[in-house]
Formats: C-alpha cells, structure tokens, sequence
C-alpha cells in the first residue's frame, strides 16, 4: 500500500565493472553498512535494495551483482539478477573504474546497455586516483566514494528524472533485507577479507537459527566450502582464521543491531554446492 505522502519517487539501478568502489558509494550515501565491500571481484552475489530518502526524495537503488562472461549456471543466474534489475528501473546509473583500463568485462557490459530503453547516467568512480582512461565530460558525472566529493551534484542529476509520486517506503527505511541475509552477508565479507584466490566464491553461509531479544541477538551459522582443503584454509593453524573471522563479523554485526551479539559459527564440507540448484535459489531469492 503507498504512502499518501508525495515525494519525487523511482527506481534506480547501479551497473558497475568490479571494485568501482561501488558498495562504498553505497554505503556512504546512506550512512549504513548495506552492501560488503572487497576488493575480490563478484562479491555481489543478488541484488539488493536500499532506499535514500531526504526531504524532496525517495530514491529506490538497485544494488546489482557484475554481469560478466560465464558458461557456469551459477554465475548465470547472477547475471540474471543483474539483468533484471535493469529491466525494472527507470533510471541506470552505470559505474565507470576511471583508474583502471577497459577491459573485455567492460565491453560485455557496454553491449548490454545498448538495448536499454531509460535514461543512463555515466559515473566515473576513483575520480581522485590516477586516469588511466580517456573520459569524456559530456552527460558524465565523477564522483569520490572516499571523500564523498561530488556526491550531491550527481543526486541532483539524477533527481531531474525522477516523478511525484507517493513513496513507497516509509522514511526510516533504507533496505528491505531482513536481518538473516544481513547476517549473512557480514559473514560472507569477512570471509573475502581474510581469504585469497577461489576460496570466497567457494563458499555458502547458512544461518540456521536466530533468536532475537531486547539485549541479546545469538545466531546460530555455518560456513560451507566445497573441498576439505577449502576448510583447512579457512581453519588454518590452531584454527586462528576461523576465530578471527568469528571475531570480526560478531563485532560489527554488534555495531550494527546495536546489542551483544552471541554468534556460534561452524565450517562444515559440501562438494559441489554450486550446482545444487536448491541452495543457489536460496542465495538468490
């Protein structure tokens, strides 16, 4: 049910090569930890989405995962995602690394927004770095992410397009995931920040249980790898990593609900998770 409330209202959808510092930009926009960060590529595994609100607006962001080449079903289903929060918006913003060469993943993407039928707004991101591509000014915008320099004046372009319409979110809200898939999430990033090459995207976080109280938020989780040698790594040496890991994700989850937080976290194997089309649709959904 709307809002009687009016306010200029839409969809907006964020496409982006990997590390444009994308999440950062979200995450600043709206002082709140949404999306992970890393400097791994598809860290973004389904589309998430989070709501800036100030007093004239209500902007809806589609946090799209890479689309990329792949032949695997998995990584298919995430361009999917992606794809599909393109189809619905009616705004794209589309995320250009202005420190960094095009590359082929760069092309895939081009290509794909050819065929888009609303308004794109090109971004160059890093804007602060060294260029290491030609960048042409007309209808582009730059941005900081780091020192949030700019900011504003790509919210005022991208206001221009946006309607009256009544809001669709109350005022306060600024995500629709609930508080399993954040869990999730947190865990998942310090996986990625503590762990190299194939290992992150070998990975499955379940939540199995949460009980919630006034004070106390305990969680019961599991971290899933695909072979015992994944494991081991993540384990380490007297199971240092794992605890670090543990550590970590149960202090910024206590950060962010704001309460102690009793987290049990588990690693267990299950070879070839990627294609059990079960679990891929839970990720996804």
């Amino acid at each position: 049910k709307l809002s009687k409330k009016e306010k200029k209202v839409w969809y907006v959808a964020i496409v982006w090569r990997p590390n444009v510092w994308k999440s950062t930009f979200i995450n600043s926009l709206i002082w709140e930890k949404i999306s992970i960060t890393s400097n791994i590529p598809q860290t973004t595994r389904k589309r998430v989405m989070w709501i800036y609100n100030d007093k004239e607006s209500q902007i809806i962001f589609f946090d799209t995962p890479w689309i990329h080449k792949t032949d695997k079903n998995f990584n298919q289903k995430i361009n999917n995602q992606a794809i599909l929060s393109i189809r619905e918006a009616d705004l794209v913003v589309y995320f250009v690394d202005s420190s960094r060469k095009t590359w082929e993943e760069e092309l895939e993407l081009q290509k794909i927004l050819e065929f888009v039928n609303v308004p794109i707004l090109k971004v160059y991101t890093k804007i602060d770095l060294d260029n290491k591509i030609n960048i042409s000014w007309e209808n582009t915008f730059k941005i900081s992410s780091i020192t949030k320099d700019w900011f504003d004046d790509l919210l005022l372009n991208i206001k221009k397009y946006l309607k009256v319409w009544p809001i669709y979110y109350p005022e306060d809200y600024y995500t629709n995931q609930d508080m399993y898939f954040r869990i999730w999430e947190i865990i998942r990033e310090k996986v990625f920040y503590n762990t190299k090459q194939e290992v992150p995207h070998s990975i499955y976080i379940e939540i199995e249980e949460i009980e919630d109280s006034k004070d106390l938020l305990k969680i019961q989780s599991y971290i899933y790898t695909e072979t015992d040698s994944q494991k081991y790594i993540i384990i380490w040496k007297n199971w240092s990593l794992i605890t670090k890991i543990w550590k970590e994700s149960r202090i910024e989850l206590e950060w962010i609900f704001e309460k102690k937080v009793f987290l049990s976290l588990k690693i267990k194997v299950m070879p070839k998770w990627r294609k059990n089309n079960k679990i891929i649709n839970n990720i996804l959904k």
